[in-house]
């Protein structure tokens, strides 16, 4: 046996380094993952990734084949993913990345910079894209400078 770390521990390793997110022990056993006091997912022994969404998101994974309803809550906004292989384990990375994303860009002091880098990154289809912008805080409308006459 090598000194690899398992792909749990790979996968909860990549988590934890993102900004804001915390590891904490989950009540149903395993690792879950928190954006600040928000969950963006938890791990379960086995390979079995639980991801909550907006149903708009949860809808899009499901219709792509990119992730499956919850094994235990269906009809909710929550996805499994069940890995087992290293390509899987990047697939389960990329699906708590999209959970992440959407705490960081409603907090970011730059969203769409952010946005546009993680779109580049992860290789979202204009659909995930457009999803994911429902996040970003929409700015207070530009007063106009000097009244404008009719």
């Amino acid at each position: 046996m090598g000194f690899g770390m398992t792909d749990l521990e790979k996968l909860e390793h990549e988590v934890s380094l993102w900004p804001k997110v915390s590891v904490h022990p989950h009540r149903f056993g395993g690792r879950e993952f928190r954006f600040g006091v928000a969950e963006i997912g938890h791990i379960h022994v086995g390979g079995i990734v639980d991801i909550p969404f907006t149903r708009s998101i949860h809808d899009a994974l499901l219709s792509e084949g990119l992730a499956e309803e919850h094994h235990w809550l269906p009809n909710s906004g929550w996805v499994t993913f069940r890995f087992r292989t290293p390509n899987e384990l990047n697939h389960a990375v990329w699906l708590l990345r999209l959970s992440y994303l959407r705490y960081a860009l409603k907090t970011a002091n730059n969203p769409h910079p952010l946005l546009e880098n993680e779109s580049e990154e992860l290789q979202l289809s204009s659909r995930f894209k457009a999803l994911l912008e429902a996040f970003i805080p929409k700015s207070p409308k530009p007063v106009p400078a000097e009244p404008v006459s009719a």
